[in-house]
């Protein structure tokens, strides 16, 4: 299970740079046809100042009536037309306001002397004149295009792993409470006949300190039943005191582990009152103490500190364990990971749903150092009453 989280980890970062890899193509792409086409305007001024000169300087050798098709034919690219001292003879498509007309043009003169290079013409007297341009309202629009165009395509890819996401969650969902509905209905059979066999044992002449221990598992196996039945329904969550919960369930875990595991207890003494389902949370303390007995390979200590604050319980489970790398953070909680060679890998998934879709709380990894120990942090919401 856990080359295929990675192969997904490694097609998702394909994917993404699949996707930048197209965006910066189509940036290149269209940078590189707005340069031809602002290229091709700047020619067109050329022959635009070039058909002023023969008009102004009446040369009859050239054909006048094409060059004043070639100045009409101007209707879209903004034009100053200015002496040497920058005083404007003529303009075309420029959009004037009601008011302030003679600053506005200025304004206009430096702008557009500031965004292209002007244009000289030599009008064979000695003097000089010069054009000034901007791009054309089509050629903006066009720098504008690329990013619009890559604004969309981010909007459509993040829609889909919005959407993708729900509905691989969804599926998660109906997976999740059809195996616990479904192990809870098959667990209740053995449990009654276990249930009646125990009656009829009471009934023999049985060590009664056998009866007590096979009476302790059947519990057990009832707490597991209820366990998995309240998974896809409301396990309706009461006022509890975290701090009794954990040390029922670490008493209960203590006897039940290795001897070379050391269990330690840095709880509070005042009561730490939160919305619990009091038999679940028992099921992720077990869980997490599972996990960390795995991670030390069955000899090491494992901590369990509480700080409570004005809004929350804060509960840390540290281990001496041989570590997370940090790329794995939050894969570790994914149904189905699991680095050991046996196990389904859904023990941790199984805690982060408890915590989080049941008690709405976090659970996260607080930090991790390979070969020395890893901290898993808990945080539920502080009961106010």
């Amino acid at each position: 299970m856990k080359n295929i989280y990675d192969t997904r980890q490694q097609l998702k970062y394909f994917f993404i740079l699949g996707g930048v890899a197209i965006a910066i193509a189509s940036v290149v792409v269209s940078n590189t046809l707005i340069k031809k086409l602002a290229e091709d305007e700047r020619e067109k001024i050329e022959i635009w100042a070039e058909a002023g000169r023969v008009i102004v300087n009446e040369d009859t050798s050239l054909n006048m009536s094409l060059s004043l098709r070639i100045i009409q034919g101007n209707t879209s690219i903004p034009v100053f037309l200015c002496d040497e001292n920058d005083h404007i003879i003529e303009y075309r498509n420029i959009k004037l306001p009601e008011k302030n007309v003679d600053d506005f043009l200025k304004k206009k003169v430096k702008d557009f002397k500031s965004k292209n290079a002007p244009i000289s013409i030599d009008m064979g007297d000695g003097t000089f004149q010069y054009l000034y341009y901007d791009d054309s309202i089509i050629l903006k629009r066009l720098l504008l295009y690329p990013y619009a165009q890559l604004s969309v395509v981010f909007v459509f890819i993040l829609i889909a792993f919005l959407a993708l996401g729900s509905t691989k969650k969804a599926e998660q969902n109906k997976v999740w409470v059809g195996l616990s509905k479904e192990t809870a209905h098959q667990l209740g059979t053995p449990i009654s006949s276990l249930i009646a066999w125990m009656e009829y044992l009471r009934t023999k002449e049985i060590d009664p300190a056998l009866l007590i221990e096979m009476e302790k598992d059947i519990k057990r196996l009832e707490t597991i039943t209820e366990r998995f039945s309240k998974i896809g329904s409301n396990p309706d969550p009461t006022p509890v005191n975290v701090t009794n919960s954990i040390h029922l369930a670490l008493d209960y875990m203590e006897t039940r582990i290795s001897s070379k595991v050391k269990l330690h207890r840095h709880l509070p003494q005042e009561p730490a009152l939160a919305l619990i389902n009091d038999s679940l949370f028992a099921w992720v303390v077990e869980n997490l103490v599972k996990n960390a007995v795995d991670a030390m390979g069955g000899s090491g200590e494992i901590t369990f500190r509480m700080e409570i604050t004005k809004r929350n319980i804060l509960i840390d489970v540290c281990d001496t364990g041989k570590g997370i790398p940090k790329s794995k953070f939050g894969t570790i909680f994914s149904p189905g990971y699991t680095t050991k060679t046996r196990g389904w890998g859904l023990g941790l998934s199984l805690v982060k749903r408890i915590i989080e879709s049941y008690h709405g709380g976090r659970i996260f990894v607080k930090s991790s150092e390979i070969g020395k120990g890893t901290v898993f942090r808990i945080e539920l919401r502080k009961y106010k009453g």
